[in-house]
């Protein structure tokens, strides 16, 4: 944007993708040129000429005019060669913001309620959290990965009743009779087999029932015999193992395990009312509690406390957000897909309400997730158990695989996450593609037998084909693409960097060779190569995927 224009305009400055062009290309004389009431083609010579006498010689070869108007420069090739010198130098480290202060942001992703395991809907969250935490890490933050656990309520009630019922299926042989909204997969037969196994008391209860002989055993007998206390604790407890088992196959790790039931022991929930009440944006109408939210910018009206004085989501989720600002967080990010719209409106404007600037809470807004095998999308529903696990999806498909593929695509679209293309062993599936990249220039290292060079100090004049100064100039990007994914909350741009980056490199590679009888020029070229393996690894590292050397 040019501001000391009237009115102010959007200028364009670009790679150029044609190296006849120039290096960058700018269309700053065709924007200027009517309110300069010069022709473009004529304005754009005048600046070229200014640019040429301006811009430093060690970085600008030469400035041209093409076109109706476009100025395009061109680099020295020292300029270029000091980004690869930049590269070889900082390693690892390249793309990687020193750390801000002491700013210290919270990233909270997945949240999936105990009732049973993560779907592939989860994994999509899981991946897109986990990436965002990381680039943030990448940008300067000190970063805090959290899961909240909704461990209260009614959907834990409808838990323990369908586990409860699958309970009395296993040890008696009974038709089970799933409540209404009830928990139906049969993932809960092998919840309540291993409960009936491992827990004593409830096997105590059950052989209790077995002594009394009753005929027939009545499911109220059943019922008063088992602790629904004991049941609830199990049930939920082995399902948050299998979460937990299910995000460590997939290379996502937490800080924190935070409990909804914790908040309501401490009565944070009550302080939480008390302090909108404080404000005076809570009001009474049919027996209920409803939260001012309109008024503030949110959707419509919420109830905050149920007739029956229950308090409903969004009241315990504003007392969790209160402690999070307690803990000292100075930017909370909050990972969710895009059917909690109303939801985040009505979390914001209580934000508001409490007192905390609008920047301190954002969300990163994620579509659904379908799967596609034969050109057919699978139907899914959890509550009927009608799903596809995520632990499914990894033990098919591999970590690295499950993850590119649910960050390839920007979050605010749909994901059709095709399973013929995941399952493709050939390079035309995208993941194995990049990863690929990495293992070939591993593979020429090794056949080189100069793993051990210092790079930084090689001579790179000899790079001097059109394709080396493109690749030089894509690795140039990687610090940019890094600070824009995170920002924006935009990790698919990482993994199209990489795709991208990983086709440009075979292109070279397949018109190129890097080990020659000219020992400079080798030397060189594997020092590009080196750079580029570097930026390939920090992308991967980025996704959490791994980098092999051996495929």
């Amino acid at each position: 944007m040019l501001e000391g224009a009237d009115p102010p305009v959007q200028i364009d400055v670009r790679l150029s993708d044609r190296p006849e062009l120039g290096d960058f290309s700018t269309n700053v004389a065709m924007v200027l040129a009517s309110q300069q009431r010069i022709r473009p083609r004529r304005l754009a010579d005048r600046l070229a000429e200014q640019m040429a006498k301006t811009l430093p010689d060690a970085d600008i070869a030469r400035v041209e005019v093409a076109g109706p108007g476009f100025i395009n420069l061109f680099l020295t090739a020292e300029c270029v060669q000091g980004v690869l010198r930049r590269i070889l130098s900082d390693g690892t480290g390249y793309g990687r913001r020193p750390r801000i202060g002491h700013r210290k942001i919270q990233v909270e992703f997945v949240s999936s309620n105990p009732t049973g395991p993560l779907t592939v809907g989860h994994g999509r969250q899981a991946v897109l959290g986990d990436v965002l935490a990381t680039l943030s890490e990448w940008i300067g933050y000190d970063v805090h990965r959290e899961y909240y656990f909704n461990d209260e309520g009614r959907q834990i009630d409808l838990l323990t009743d369908s586990t409860a019922e699958r309970i009395l299926e296993a040890a008696f042989g009974i038709d089970p009779e799933i409540p209404e909204d009830g928990y139906e997969g049969e993932y809960l037969q092998d919840v309540a087999r291993v409960i009936l196994e491992e827990n004593d008391e409830v096997a105590a209860a059950i052989e209790r029932v077995r002594g009394e002989k009753r005929d027939p055993i009545s499911r109220a007998n059943l019922y008063e015999a088992l602790d629904p206390a004991v049941l609830r604790h199990e049930a939920t407890e082995r399902i948050i193992r299998t979460i937990k088992d299910d995000l460590a196959l997939l290379g996502v790790r937490f800080d924190t395990w935070f409990s909804e039931a914790a908040l309501h022991r401490a009565g944070a929930v009550d302080a939480a009312l008390a302090a909108l009440r404080e404000r005076g944006s809570v009001y009474e109408q049919d027996g209920a509690v409803w939260l001012r939210a309109e008024e503030r910018g949110g959707a419509k009206d919420p109830v905050l406390i149920r007739s029956d004085g229950r308090p409903t989501y969004l009241m315990v989720d504003i007392a969790y957000h209160i402690d999070k600002h307690e803990r000292g967080f100075d930017h909370v990010i909050n990972v969710q897909g895009a059917d909690h719209h109303a939801e985040q409106s009505r979390m914001k404007a209580a934000m508001g309400i409490l007192g905390y600037p609008g920047s301190w809470l954002s969300y990163a807004v994620h579509q659904f997730v379908s799967l596609k095998e034969g050109g057919e999308t699978l139907k899914m529903s959890t509550r009927a158990g009608r799903f596809v696990t995520l632990r499914d999806l990894i033990d098919e498909l591999g970590k690295d695989i499950v993850r590119y593929f649910m960050i390839s695509r920007k979050p605010e679209a749909h994901l059709d996450f095709d399973l013929d293309l995941a399952r493709a062993e050939s390079l035309d599936n995208p993941a194995t593609y990049v990863q690929y990249a990495h293992t070939r220039i591993a593979s020429i290292f090794r056949k080189a037998g100069e793993s051990d060079r210092e790079w930084a100090s090689v001579d790179l004049s000899p790079l001097a084909e059109a394709e080396e100064r493109a690749l030089i100039k894509a690795l140039d990007q990687f610090p940019e693409v890094v600070r824009t994914a995170a920002e924006g909350f935009a990790p698919h741009l990482l993994a199209e960097y990489a795709l991208d980056l990983s086709r440009t490199f075979h292109s070279y590679y397949d018109k190129h060779r890097v080990l020659t009888d000219d020992e400079a020029l080798s030397h060189a070229r594997l020092a590009l190569l080196h750079a580029l393996q570097t930026v390939l690894h920090n992308c991967l590292d980025v996704l959490g995927m791994d980098a092999p050397t051996e495929m």
